[in-house]
């Protein structure tokens, strides 16, 4: 029986709202989770506004398994990521010692000012999140694991979260080249090939580049013979109208 583990990602930063930064982290968590069996169902980012954050932690944390969230934990006095976790599980936060000793590691003590230590301010209760670029830890308090925005410096948090995590049936894919065919073609047949595989979740997708328009159909489950059936019948009915074979 195909088992379920679902995740939110929350990005938080006034940078991502106004276009300023361009997130690179929402595609590399997607595709890293979903690679170790966990499903990614929703994305949010929310401004640098404590109830904005608090109010969106709280929703996704009770909703799925796992809740992420990058951004705000540098040492400058807008990122507040921290102290909002706190207020969103209603516990204190201060500087946690094991987190002094690893920022300690990279600056000396003339250079770890109280701008640095800021990133040494852990909820209570929290376990932290290794960081072997810049040493600053995220954190990870009940289901919710904080890391920072900084895409290299995310991704060895994760890499360093993906050992405790919980995991479920991971995904096949199969992806169908719709060569020659234009969606409006082949829409309507697809939609009744997608009624009758409900476990199945099919999807088509157009692109363009310089040498013309490309359709692809991704077949998508956790159910490897289901996914495998639905594949063979997107592939017959592509077939049928480009008139490879003779209508079943």
């Amino acid at each position: 029986m195909a088992v379920s583990v679902t995740a939110a990602l929350l990005i938080i930063g006034d940078e991502i709202l106004t276009g300023r930064t361009k997130d690179k982290n929402i595609g590399y968590i997607a595709e890293y989770l979903t690679g170790i069996g966990v499903d990614l169902r929703e994305v949010r980012v929310v401004p640098d506004v404590e109830e904005e954050i608090v109010a969106a932690v709280n929703a996704l944390r009770d909703r799925y398994t796992y809740l992420f969230t990058t951004g705000g934990i540098g040492p400058t006095h807008d990122d507040i990521t921290a102290d909002c976790i706190a207020k969103a599980f209603g516990v204190g936060i201060d500087h946690d010692p094991r987190a002094v000793a690893m920022l300690r590691e990279r600056y000396s003590p003339e250079e770890l000012n109280e701008a640095r230590l800021r990133m040494a301010r852990i909820p209570d209760g929290a376990s932290l999140i290794e960081n072997p670029i810049s040493k600053a830890p995220g954190f990870r308090i009940g289901n919710v694991f904080v890391m920072a925005g900084v895409p290299s410096i995310m991704q060895a948090m994760l890499d360093n979260i993906a050992p405790t995590l919980e995991t479920g049936t991971r995904m096949t894919i199969e992806t169908i080249e719709a060569e020659g065919l234009a969606e409006g073609i082949y829409a309507e047949g697809l939609s009744q090939i997608a009624s009758s595989y409900p476990s199945v979740s099919i999807g088509s997708y157009p692109s363009f580049s310089t040498s013309g328009f490309r359709n692809q159909i991704v077949v998508r489950g956790k159910d490897p013979e289901a996914v495998a059936q639905a594949a063979a019948a997107v592939r017959d009915h592509l077939a049928r109208l480009k008139g490879d074979r003779a209508p079943l």
